[in-house]
């Protein structure tokens, strides 16, 4: 009988490179494998309590899972803010009016983060300059929302108990209690004279029935008055159209005396000259007459000499 010779050194490294195989591929498949998926990373900031909300929590765009919380930490120059790290599937389109905010989910009080927003004409979000990651916006939450909501209405609350407690206080109690005792005397006042009330309230019934009446009657007055109204407004503007007219009259003559009094003066000072002149030599002649009647018929006779004067020649005519 013949054995055949089995080679065990190629048969060893056969085995044992076969087993390193099955181990990557399995390593491979377990991982993800030709369909492993790629996610890119975003930031977030969050002002408020992120209380409940754990690493691996689920990150939401409109509802349908797109992404895990990678990292949540304090931020070391505000410890009132938080900082997120998102890791959210490759080709997710998350814009940059995109919003983040912190939900629970149902009764358990898991919370997880949802994506809002991002209209198709807004560009895509980009990182810039000096920062890792691009940053997602955030928006305060529900319960944040509801708790600012509560604290406001709870000092308002707050203001008017103390508001009240001031108003009814003791010396307001007293006043109030004595407006209401007073109230009570007026009403018990005006029950005891209803009678007279009744009666006065006819009275002002017929009294008005008749002052309409009375209207009834001046209507017609009423219309006289409004028809003499007419008549003086309409001779109110015939005084004016009058007055109008007299002042453009009176404009007109006022240049005809500027024109006259500018041509005419100077001639009529020069003429009162003349008269003034003729008035003088005219006293001069009346004078010479009372004092020499004669001379006006024989004329002037020549004065006689006097004692040691050569009598003068007689002028000739």
């Amino acid at each position: 009988m013949i054995e055949s010779k089995v080679n065990y050194p190629a048969v060893g490294a056969f085995v044992l490179v076969l087993a390193a195989v099955l181990v990557a591929a399995i390593l491979w498949l377990a991982t993800g494998g030709a369909f492993q998926q790629r996610y890119d990373l975003y930031r977030a900031i969050s002002e408020e309590s992120v209380s409940g909300l754990n690493l691996n929590a689920p990150v939401k765009y409109n509802g349908v899972e797109v992404g895990k919380v990678r990292a949540i930490r304090l931020d070391p120059a505000n410890l009132e803010r938080v900082n997120l790290l998102f890791a959210i599937e490759h080709g997710t389109p998350i814009r940059e009016d995109t919003l983040a905010v912190l939900k629970t989910q149902g009764l358990t009080g898991i919370a997880y983060v949802e994506l809002s927003g991002g209209a198709d004409d807004s560009p895509l979000l980009q990182a810039v300059a000096g920062s890792d990651y691009p940053l997602i916006r955030t928006k305060p939450s529900l319960g944040n929302r509801l708790e600012s909501v509560l604290t406001n209405v709870l000092a308002k609350v707050d203001s008017t108990s103390n508001s009240l407690n001031v108003l009814l206080g003791e010396e307001n109690q007293a006043a109030l209690k004595s407006i209401l005792a007073d109230l009570a005397s007026v009403a018990n006042t005006l029950a005891a004279r209803r009678d007279s009330l009744d009666s006065g309230l006819l009275d002002a019934a017929r009294t008005f029935k008749q002052t309409a009446k009375a209207a009834d009657g001046l209507a017609p007055a009423i219309e006289r008055i409004d028809k003499a109204a007419a008549a003086v407004e309409k001779m109110g503007n015939e005084v004016s159209r009058t007055s109008a007219t007299a002042g453009q009259t009176i404009q007109v003559v006022g240049s005809d005396i500027e024109r006259f009094t500018a041509e005419t003066l100077p001639e009529l000072e020069r003429l009162l000259g003349e008269l003034r002149e003729l008035a003088t030599s005219l006293r001069r002649l009346s004078e010479q007459t009372e004092r020499n009647p004669s001379g006006l018929l024989f004329g002037r006779q020549p004065v006689p000499a006097g004692p040691g004067e050569a009598p003068r020649e007689r002028a000739k005519p």
